[in-house]
């Protein structure tokens, strides 16, 4: 052989190479891949090729490579007789048109130039019976080659439908236009041919299904509305046959067995709008998104099982992908959708991608129960048990495959999401108006905020990212509940960024250990997980639980964190606290209503958080705040010159800094001034005596912990927690199968994290906050100035106290090892311990040794 030929038949080897990668991600179907075979190699080489090329596919996809096999062995089966046949009807229909086409010659001229030169053509119109054998002799426009040795060439527009046809004439080894063409018409055709290629480069629509196309692919989507880093989009794309999105609303599946609020107004509004982004971009790949409601018999409840179903009998589907949901209830569903499709013969596959680690997975084998509840213990489950692999965030695709039928479906406001309410005189109240003004709700929105935030917000995130009059958090979590935002994607970024920021990051690790103690005790969001807690004394005025729900509690930081919540449907997370710990330890609701709330008013409203934040705030979660919001104080860190106050109530914008926080101590001129009345431009305060209120909230606790004194554990004074049977089998040392013969007739508690002012309250539980060593209430920052040096002093009584705190524990080790080997007790130390020059808190009291060193 020839160089040249050698180099042009490897070139040709390349090109397969490329196009069997575009299959295997969804960008081209067998069909075309194996016209493309034949036109790049020739007949002879792809029947003794092409199964060594497509070889590789053996292992990445089976199912690929069985369908390539069979078209294979289809297209060669034919008799060379048949073959024969066919060409010849094709040259005789081709050479019809080819006469009505070209202009008139004489017959001289004509037979001249089929002497000079011979015509090969193979192409042939559509609309004939022979349509699969065409479109295994044909080859796509964009990679239109001649094959050394031969002079067939036929060019295919897939995207179009239709069929073009060139007549090429080899002559001294160069290609030459056949007929008599002007000059004129070439350009034409050549300007034409050069508008398609380009079109097919800049603009990737979904590829229309074939005739020997396997069963469409069923994609259900869920809390996963995105197109990058998406597992089960891209397995869909993997499995070589047409894709059919589909989303199904089910409200009473979504809700639970519970009072759950799984899907509150805001957070439906949101769903309608990204649903509609989504939409749109899926149709900018060429695909849709089918949109179904679940349907039940008769009065039964709809149900996700039944529609799918209907839609695998509807459109022939044998596989169904989806990625997983970790609420319990969804999880059950689940399960009994996979059991019933498998038995009905229909391929489900479930992939991960909500959370960093499937809350599932996680196991506390290795580590113990100690610390249970909090982050760290469960970053060290993780580490101590790892799962698979993050692996690397996966890219959206170019295009779908479409099927040749797209399923019935309804609309998008028939679900019913973005209702609003009406006014007895039929006017519409738009209570979203401010949520569409503040969000992008689109994947792209997304992404966007995601760069501004690595961009700048994230270099202030690590100390001011409690401040709420400035935009120092990353608003992403209502992006990440509703899957447009992948975990792996934003802890990838995250990385990746100039800043990187561990407490950032470390948020991400707060998401999965919500799950995680959801999938645990599912229960979570409406029962206490300590049972002493469920006496509580709780306040019943209504008027009060209104009055915090609609921001009028007459406590200005309170206030305009409330109205932001209602009218953006979101607040940052150290407002969160503040208006967490106004309701529960200043005015005794349950928390149970401030979470309905949360749920129902929140943009990024989930289960988890929520009833995790939720459980805690309330005392009766497995990790107690070890902190007290106070209403007034706290705004020292958060909104030190009001600026937030000022911008969600502005009724109190003229009054100074140092009182805009409270403003029932401004002189009447100055309140006369600022146009502030009590009771009519701003409320009057609903309590009144906050150390009072607080002091309540301890007895009540006390109290209840003396009750119940067998839920308390007497030597540590912690509390006891009923261990779920999974954690009870781990324990135990036993597999998950087998948690079920722990359970029968037994009860393990465990002692949990417990705030250190409820066991001192437990020895005196009339005494009031105020003389509790241990008083949990943060007073906020005692002056506004933040500089460099109150930094770096705080962290040295903190490194002073840490330091005590190693000592101590040393020397307490040493002194039971002597007590046990009957040693002499050790020497005393040196030096008597004494205060840091600058500390201000009765705990930094550390070894005189230890302040040398750190001067």
């Amino acid at each position: 052989m020839p160089p040249s030929a050698a180099a042009g038949a490897e070139d040709s080897k390349a090109l397969v190479r490329k196009m069997l990668r575009e299959v295997l991600v969804g960008r081209e179907d067998p069909e075309g891949f194996f016209a493309i075979c034949v036109s790049a190699l020739g007949h002879q080489e792809t029947r003794t090729q092409f199964m060594s090329l497509i070889q590789p596919l053996s292992t990445a996809s089976s199912s690929l490579h069985s369908i390539l096999t069979s078209i294979y062995k289809e297209y060669f089966s034919k008799t060379e007789d048949k073959e024969l046949e066919h060409t010849l009807a094709l040259s005789l229909l081709e050479m019809k048109d080819y006469h009505l086409s070209t202009p008139r010659q004489e017959p001289g001229d004509r037979l001249n130039q089929r002497s000079s030169s011979q015509l090969a053509v193979v192409s042939r119109p559509p609309q004939t019976p022979q349509e699969t054998e065409l479109q295994k002799s044909t080859c796509v426009d964009k990679f239109n080659k001649e094959t050394p040795g031969t002079s067939q060439t036929v060019c295919v527009s897939r995207l179009s439908g239709s069929f073009s046809k060139q007549n090429t004439i080899e002559e001294g080894g160069h290609m030459m236009d056949g007929g008599d063409l002007n000059q004129s018409e070439k350009l034409k055709r050549s300007k034409n041919r050069r508008q398609r290629r380009k079109g097919a480069n800049q603009q990737i629509v979904g590829l229309p299904c074939s005739p020997l196309a396997p069963p469409p692919v069923l994609l259900w989507f869920r809390r996963d509305l995105r197109l990058c880093d998406n597992p089960a989009l891209m397995g869909s794309l993997e499995v070589g046959a047409p894709v059919i999105p589909v989303f199904i609303w089910s409200p009473e599946e979504e809700e639970g067995p519970g009072i759950t609020v799984a899907m509150g107004g805001a957070c439906k509004y949101w769903l309608h709008q990204a649903l509609s982004c989504f939409c749109s971009s899926l149709e900018r790949i060429g695909s849709h998104l089918v949109i179904l409601k679940a349907n039940g018999e008769g009065n039964k409840v709809g149900s996700s099982l039944r529609t799918l179903k209907d839609l695998i009998k509807e459109t022939g589907a044998r596989t169904v992908l989806a990625n997983a949901v970790y609420e319990p209830w969804l999880k059950e569903r689940d399960d009994a959708v996979v059991s019933a499709l498998q038995k009905d013969g229909v391929k489900f596959r479930m992939f991960h991608s909500y959370c960093l680690r499937d809350p599932y997975s996680v196991s506390t084998e290795g580590v113990g129960l100690r610390g249970i509840g909090s982050v760290s213990h469960f970053m060290s489950c993780c580490k101590q048990n790892p799962g698979s692999a993050l692996g690397v965030p996966l890219d959206p695709p170019a295009s779908l495959p479409t099927p040749a039928h797209w399923p019935q479906d309804v609309s998008l406001d028939a679900l019913g999401l973005a209702s609003m309410p009406h006014r007895k005189d039929g006017t519409t109240i738009d209570w979203a108006a401010n949520i569409r003004k503040s969000w992008d709700f689109s994947e792209g929105g997304a992404h966007a905020r995601q760069e501004t935030f690595l961009h700048d917000g994230v270099y202030r995130y690590e100390k001011e990212s409690g401040r709420a009059d400035a935009p120092n958090t990353s608003c992403l979590s209502p992006y990440l509940h509703f899957g447009q935002l992948s975990p792996r994607w934003l802890l990838w970024d995250a990385k990746g960024a100039c800043c990187r920021p561990p407490k950032f990051q470390r948020k991400l690790a707060w998401r999965d250990l919500a799950y995680w103690q959801l999938t645990l005790f599912p229960d979570l969001p409406w029962e206490s997980l300590r049972p002493p807690y469920k006496a509580l004394r709780w306040n019943s005025d209504r008027g009060h639980l209104k009055a915090w729900q609609r921001g009028r509690t007459g406590y200005p930081l309170v206030d305009a964190a409330m109205r932001q919540l209602w009218l953006t449907g979101w607040m940052n997370n150290y407002m969160r606290h503040v208006v967490a710990s106004f309701l529960i330890a200043y005015l005794h609701m349950p928390w149970q209503e401030g979470y309905r709330w949360f749920q129902d008013t929140l943009v990024d409203a989930d289960v988890a958080i929520d009833a995790m934040m939720w459980q805690n705030g309330g005392m009766c979660g497995l990790d107690h705040w070890n902190f007290v919001m106070h209403p007034v104080n706290a705004a020292m860190t958060c909104d030190p010159y009001g600026n937030y106050v000022r911008k969600w109530c502005p009724e109190l914008a003229a009054l100074p800094d140092e009182l805009i926080h409270k403003p029932w101590k401004c002189p009447a001129s100055m309140l006369r001034r600022a146009g502030v009345v009590f009771g009519q431009t701003y409320p009057e305060r609903i309590v009144t005596d906050l150390d009072e209120r607080r002091s309540q909230s301890l007895q009540d606790v006390a109290l209840v912990r003396k009750v119940f004194g067998q839920y308390v554990d007497k030597r540590s004074g912690c509390d006891l927690v009923p261990l779920p049977p999974r954690l009870v089998s781990e324990a135990l040392g036993l597999s998950h199968r087998d948690g079920d013969v722990v359970t029968e007739g037994k009860q393990f508690l465990l002692p949990v994290i417990t705030r250190m002012e409820f066991k001192h309250q437990l020895q005196d539980p009339d005494a009031d906050a105020a003389s509790n060593p241990y008083n949990a209430v943060l007073k906020g920052y005692v002056s506004r100035k933040r500089d460099e040096t109150i930094a770096f002093l705080n962290e040295r009584d903190f490194t002073a106290s840490v330091m005590h705190e190693g000592t101590q524990r040393k020397e307490r080790l040493e002194r039971d090892y002597r007590r046990m080997e009957g040693l002499t007790r050790p020497p005393a130390s040196r030096g008597r311990a004494r205060r840091t020059s600058t500390a201000k808190d009765r705990f930094s009291i550390v070894p005189a040794v230890a302040v040398t060193s750190l001067r």
